[in-house]
């Protein structure tokens, strides 16, 4: 193989690609599966693909908003876009689900997270200590419901992302 070959001669025999995935398909199921800077060669063995493949492919999912490089580590990094994929839920929820649905389901949430900032006497779930606790169930109780408190304050984002683009037509700010 060279550098300049679309995918690896594979000596395992089998593939854990199904069939007939393209090699921008394999990079980008590979971007999405990054959770820190990686650099393109390990993206390159992820998507089972040449280096220079990655790297084409890497560039343009960057362009397109997918990913994010960084051009300047040696050898370039990316890893996924976060606000993408936030979008694309959001997306999603706008597609599934009317504007009233969307707004109740924020306040609802709303109300959750009002609850924990009364539960806990904080604004924040980052400021409540979950091993203040005396022992290891309450300690398990309070994790979850830190837990629990930040997927709220998250998921409010998204259903108010959602909401602005059911509003407009799929567009976050009005036409």
């Amino acid at each position: 193989m060279t550098d300049f070959d679309p995918a690896p001669d594979s000596e395992a025999g089998e593939s854990r690609w199904q069939a007939g995935t393209d090699t921008f398909g394999r990079v980008y199921d590979a971007v999405l599966g990054l959770t820190s800077p990686t650099a393109y060669t390990d993206v390159a063995d992820l998507a089972d693909c040449s280096p220079n493949a990655a790297k084409k492919h890497l560039d343009r999912l960057a362009e397109m908003g997918v990913a994010r490089a960084n051009r300047e580590s040696r050898p370039a990094t990316y890893e996924r876009n976060e606000g993408y994929l936030e979008w694309q839920d959001a997306s999603r929820i706008a597609a599934d689900l009317s504007v009233e649905e969307i707004i109740d389901r924020v306040a609802e949430l709303e109300a959750r997270r009002s609850e924990y900032e009364s539960r806990f006497d904080a604004d924040d779930p980052s400021a409540v200590s979950v091993f203040d606790a005396a022992d290891h169930e309450t300690v398990h109780e309070r994790m979850e419901a830190v837990s629990d408190w930040r997927r709220a304050i998250r998921d409010r984002r998204l259903y108010e992302l959602a909401r602005r683009l059911a509003e407009n037509d799929g567009r976050l700010i009005p036409a």
